[in-house]
C-alpha cells in the first residue's frame, strides 16, 4: 500500500467537500482493480483505462457560473487525488494526475478537471482529462517494469489555463459506473521557474557515456536490461541535431513512474532514432539517492523525477514533461521536436 501512495505527489487538502464525505459515505468502487484487461501489453492495462482514453467535455456538467464548492456538493465522495506535476506558470499548462481509491488502487474512469481561484469561486472547466497509457509492448518492456507490480499503467492529463501566479482549487470529476464521484487538491503556480522552457536553450552539460564508464553500464543505468541511451554525449549533439534528454531512474525512482517513461523512450528511440538522438540521464550521484541529485539536474534546476525535455536541430527547448507521461504525450514531444 505504501508504495502506490508514492506514486503521486503528496496528496494537498482543500476546502470543498463533495457529497457523502465522511462517515457513512459510500467508498468508490474499485475499478482500478478490474480483471478485465487488455492484451496488448505484457503489463496488461486495465479495460477501465482503455475506455477513458477517449473523454468529451459533453459527458461532464457544464460549470454554467457556479463555483466550484457548489459542483463539488452534486458528486459522491470519490478518490484521492495526486498530482503529478509541481513545477506550474501562468498560461496554458499541462496538468497530469492520479486518482487513488480507498483500498489505494488505481481508479481508471472517464475524467474531466474544473479549477478555480478559490472553492467559492466561479469554475472553469470540464476540461477532459483522458489517461495517456505508459506501459509499451512487449518488445521495449524491461524486467524493472515488468515485475514492479506498483508501476503506474496510465495517467491523467489534461491541459488548464492558469491566467496568473497563486493558489487555484481543483476539484477533478470522474463517471464511475452511473455515479459522478469528485476528487480535489489545491495547486500553486508560480511567476517564474529556472528550469528550461520551451522556446529556451539548456545549461551547458556533459551527460555520461558507456566510453567514459568504460563500458560498465550499470554505473549509469538501473534500468534492466540497460537501455542503449548513453551512446553519445549530449554536449556533443544538441545543437546539431534534435535531441530528447530523459532524466529518470527506473530502479530507484520515489514516483514509481522512471522504469515506465524510460521503456517509452526505448520504444520512440526505435521509431525516431534515425532522426533524433535519445539520451537517458540517471538521477542520482553513482545512483545512490543518498548522495544526491547528479550535477546534470542541478544544472537544470531539477528537483523532482522524471523529467523529460526534447530540443530542436538548433538546441532550444521545444517541450518538456515533467513526472508521469504517457506514451502520447511523449510521441507529441518528440514530433515537436521534428518539425
Amino acid at each position: 500500500m505504501r508504495r502506490k501512495r508514492r506514486v503521486m505527489a503528496a496528496l494537498v487538502a482543500v476546502a470543498l467537500v463533495p457529497a457523502g464525505c465522511g462517515a457513512g459515505s459510500n467508498p468508490a468502487p474499485r475499478t482500478g482493480s478490474t480483471s478485465a484487461t487488455t492484451t496488448t501489453n505484457a503489463v496488461s492495462l486495465p479495460a477501465a483505462a482503455v475506455a477513458a482514453e477517449q473523454v468529451t467535455a459533453a459527458e461532464f456538467p457544464a460549470a454554467g457560473g457556479r463555483s466550484l464548492q457548489q459542483l463539488a456538493s452534486t458528486l459522491r465522495a470519490g478518490p484521492q487525488l495526486g498530482l503529478a506535476v509541481s513545477v506550474l506558470l501562468p498560461g496554458h499548462q499541462r496538468l497530469a494526475f492520479g486518482l487513488l481509491t480507498s483500498g489505494s488502487e488505481f481508479l481508471y474512469a472517464k475524467t474531466a478537471v474544473y479549477i478555480a481561484a478559490r472553492p467559492n469561486a466561479p469554475a472553469q472547466g470540464p476540461f477532459p482529462a483522458p489517461m495517456d497509457p505508459m506501459v509499451p509492448p512487449p518488445p521495449y518492456l524491461s524486467k524493472t517494469v515488468a515485475t514492479d507490480s506498483s508501476a503506474v499503467k496510465a495517467v491523467y492529463e489534461t491541459t488548464v489555463p492558469f491566467p496568473h501566479p497563486g493558489r487555484y482549487a481543483v476539484l477533478t470529476v470522474s463517471k464511475v459506473g452511473s455515479a459522478m464521484v469528485g476528487a480535489t487538491t489545491s495547486l500553486d503556480v508560480t511567476a517564474s521557474s529556472p528550469i528550461p522552457d520551451v522556446g529556451q536553450r539548456p545549461p551547458a552539460i556533459h551527460t555520461p557515456t558507456a566510453a567514459s564508464v568504460d563500458g560498465d553500464l550499470a554505473k549509469i543505468d538501473t534500468r534492466i536490461p540497460p537501455d542503449d541511451m548513453q551512446r553519445v554525449d549530449f554536449a556533443s549533439v544538441i545543437g546539431r541535431r534534435p535531441v530528447a534528454l530523459l532524466f529518470a531512474t527506473p530502479a530507484l525512482c520515489q514516483s514509481r513512474t522512471c522504469g515506465p517513461v524510460t521503456d517509452q523512450a526505448v520504444e520512440l528511440e526505435h521509431q525516431f532514432g534515425s532522426q533524433m538522438t535519445f539520451i537517458h540521464n540517471e538521477v542520482y550521484v553513482n545512483n545512490d539517492p543518498n548522495k544526491g541529485y547528479r550535477p546534470q539536474l542541478r544544472a537544470f534546476h531539477l528537483k523532482t523525477e522524471p523529467w523529460l525535455f526534447t530540443f530542436d536541430r538548433h538546441g532550444r527547448v521545444v517541450a518538456r514533461l515533467e513526472g508521469a507521461f504517457g506514451i502520447n504525450a511523449f510521441r507529441r514531444a518528440v514530433e515537436a521536436a521534428l518539425r
